[in-house]
């Protein structure tokens, strides 16, 4: 069990147990502050570029644990890189078989020795400031948890693609936060510091919602933590058109994450708003998957598109979303019969 949990009804609703467990580090060890642990796998094109942003900062070796960790990578060869930028001030760890994205994200946890620990992955950066500006959350109260910045979304060239919306104007602990992170995921992992003990406490990232991992996470320590937030644009978080999350969009694969995320939540939100931000929630990722099936209609990905549909019905059958659903299956169900049609034309 955990120490600062809301109130007892919680503390009856939810254990670490549930949870990869989180072993701490031994008195005797000496620490640094941070730990920026950078998870990789098949890929180096923004590594390098990643590390510099880490470096950039350097707070020194009593301070900062950088460390590399790869998921034993088929291709590139991500320690020879670390071995030229970081010059020994990078460690670099590969996994002697590979363990899959989100065990590999509590092997980093594992591995930190620091008291706040920063997640950041191989192709994400932080921005000039970072690691001073979040100070201040490590020097607030204990019942704070976690800290986030305000962060950028970009494309593989660097060009800014937007912001994460703005959740305060000063820097501080956030307001009836849990209302907004249990609805939707807010926070991208390059913007986020988390208290190691935190972790120790509450457990790692569950491995069996995958696609909403860190969303997961992220409720789970609001629902127990304040959380510090800083306005400024001091991270980004790098899009791109992976297979992986094409792959899971298509079979629906997200949405049935998500809402696994939301049903594992409800037992640890706050009791009397848990089953109402489930809802909440719930719908809100109904109508995300009617906008992705909407954008899959446009590409004629006719099974991607019927697949997030049926999921929106899953996560919700507000009349809301049934309303907005009615063009979405009239587009489907035209655009089946003219490729059917066509088959048929073809065999003839």
């Amino acid at each position: 069990m955990i120490k600062l949990l809301k109130s007892e009804d919680q503390a009856l609703k939810f254990s670490s147990s549930l949870y990869p467990s989180i072993t701490p580090i031994p008195q005797e060890v000496e620490r640094p502050l941070w730990s920026v642990m950078i998870p990789t796998y098949n890929g180096t094109k923004y590594l390098e570029q990643t590390l510099r942003s880490v470096l950039e900062q350097d707070l020194g070796i009593s301070q900062m644990q950088i460390e590399v960790i790869d998921d034993c990578s088929t291709k590139d060869d991500p320690e020879s890189l670390v071995k030229e930028i970081g010059r020994g001030r990078v460690s670099f760890f590969r996994q002697p078989r590979n363990v899959g994205l989100v065990n590999n994200w509590n092997a980093c946890i594992q591995r930190s020795r620091g008291y706040w620990v920063h997640i950041l992955h191989q192709d994400d950066i932080v921005l000039p400031g970072f690691y001073n500006q979040l100070l201040a959350a490590t020097q607030a109260s204990p019942a704070v948890g976690a800290a986030f910045c305000r962060h950028a979304y970009i494309d593989g060239d660097e060009h800014w693609q937007g912001l994460s919306e703005i959740e305060s104007r000063t820097s501080g602990i956030l307001v009836n936060w849990i209302e907004r992170i249990a609805v939707a995921q807010r926070i991208q992992f390059p913007a986020m510091v988390v208290k190691r003990c935190v972790y120790e406490e509450l457990g790692g990232f569950l491995s069996k919602v995958h696609f909403a991992a860190d969303w997961e996470m992220w409720k789970r320590i609001a629902s127990h933590y304040q959380i510090w937030y800083e306005p400024r644009i001091l991270a980004c978080y790098r899009m791109h058109n992976y297979s992986e999350t094409s792959r899971l969009a298509k079979s629906g694969s997200d949405i049935v994450d998500i809402r696994k995320a939301i049903e594992i939540a409800e037992a640890y939100l706050p009791q009397d708003k848990a089953h109402f931000l489930s809802l909440k929630a719930k719908e809100h990722f109904a109508f995300h998957a009617l906008s992705t099936a909407r954008r899959m209609l446009s590409q004629n990905e006719l099974i991607g598109a019927a697949n997030q549909i049926q999921e929106a019905f899953r996560c919700s059958r507000s009349f809301k979303v049934f309303q907005s659903s009615l063009p979405l299956i009239r587009s489907l169900v035209k655009r089946s019969i003219l490729y059917k049609s066509r088959q048929l034309w073809n065999q003839l």
